[in-house]
């Protein structure tokens, strides 16, 4: 028996309905996975919406999860049957109880890390390691903004950053929020938007940024924007409050700043790749630089409570769905 979370329309959370499904055997060159644990992330609520289509309805929504390999399609070698695997990548599907994947797409979990926390930190911690690493090279002495620092991301960038030697600013929406992201190494945290770019100008000593880590989108951008130096990066990654819509042209008038729109998808696209990424983030976590927290957990037949509480802005850190 198997059963998924599928949205047969887009809309809000009461458009996922949890029903039997066929359980699927795998094609050559898939696993089937008997999943564990489901992450829960913000790209979930964008193929929701509709804000990113799926290929095609009733879809099965969700990037992540973790869980046991039960059979593999012919000639898979890089994982067996009762194998520990997680995965964070297309297509999407991780709201079930099982499914097939690309088993190129898989990586084995270490046995010291559970599948609670490898379901949470693979999507958020491999985003996290890309772009502090590869999208913007975070230096030893650099100062950086990082939004929505007590979020899953968030929270792994900001210790991942202060592994690298960086100073980091960590915005957030709550003083609750604030406590929460103080507790995780952000040197300095700005509650609200209103005088970000003062404050940041009062930080720096008027140097202002290199980078600014913006996951919030359309309410964040043009005052991110205003807390670079010259020459500096925007990295928007996300969009939370919406899509983000601008002339170019305010890149020149800002200080002939740069703007870049990353993936993971992109970023982990060859094998080597994603290798690379999953095995730098196991050895963070690994040597304790990195703590991943799940501080929520819901049944898997109750994702749209999570989703509405994801969209509320009620959780910290990383969430779980449980099959």
């Amino acid at each position: 028996m198997n059963h998924a979370i599928r949205v047969h329309e887009y809309g809000g959370p009461e458009k996922m309905v949890w029903e039997e499904v066929p359980l699927p055997a795998p094609k050559a060159g898939e696993a089937l996975v008997r999943h564990k644990a489901v992450g829960l992330n913000y790209i979930d609520v964008y193929f929701r919406t509709g804000l990113y289509k799926a290929p095609a309805l009733p879809a099965t929504i969700g990037m992540e999860a973790s869980g046991i390999v039960e059979a593999v399609g012919e000639g898979v070698t890089n994982v067996a049957p009762g194998d520990r695997v997680a995965y964070a990548t297309a297509p999407i599907g991780a709201y079930a109880e099982a499914r097939t994947i690309k088993a190129d797409r898989l990586v084995k979990v270490p046995e010291a890390i559970g599948f609670d926390q490898a379901a949470a930190m693979m999507l958020q911690g491999m985003t996290a390691g890309f772009l502090l690493t590869r999208t913007y090279k975070v230096q030893p002495g650099q100062t950086i903004l990082v939004h929505a620092a007590a979020g899953g991301v968030g929270l792994i960038m900001t210790q991942w950053a202060k592994h690298l030697g960086a100073t980091v600013i960590g915005c957030v929406s709550t003083e609750e929020k604030a406590e929460l992201s103080k507790a995780h190494g952000a040197d300095h945290v700005v509650v609200g938007i209103e005088g970000l770019p003062a404050k940041v100008k009062e930080i720096t000593g008027g140097a202002m940024l290199p980078v600014v880590f913006d996951s919030v989108g359309r309410d964040t951008f043009t005052t991110s924007l205003d807390c670079l130096a010259p020459y500096g990066m925007m990295v928007s990654y996300g969009n939370a409050s919406g899509p983000v819509t601008t002339d170019i042209g305010i890149l020149a008038a800002k200080g002939s700043l740069y703007l870049t729109r990353p993936t993971l998808a992109t970023y982990t696209s060859k094998r080597e790749d994603l290798e690379a990424h999953a095995a730098a983030l196991f050895d963070v976590v690994a040597k304790g630089a990195v703590k991943i927290r799940v501080n929520q957990s819901f049944a898997l037949k109750d994702a749209a409570d999570a989703h509405r509480a994801l969209e509320a802005r009620k959780t910290t850190g990383s969430t779980v769905l449980l099959p």
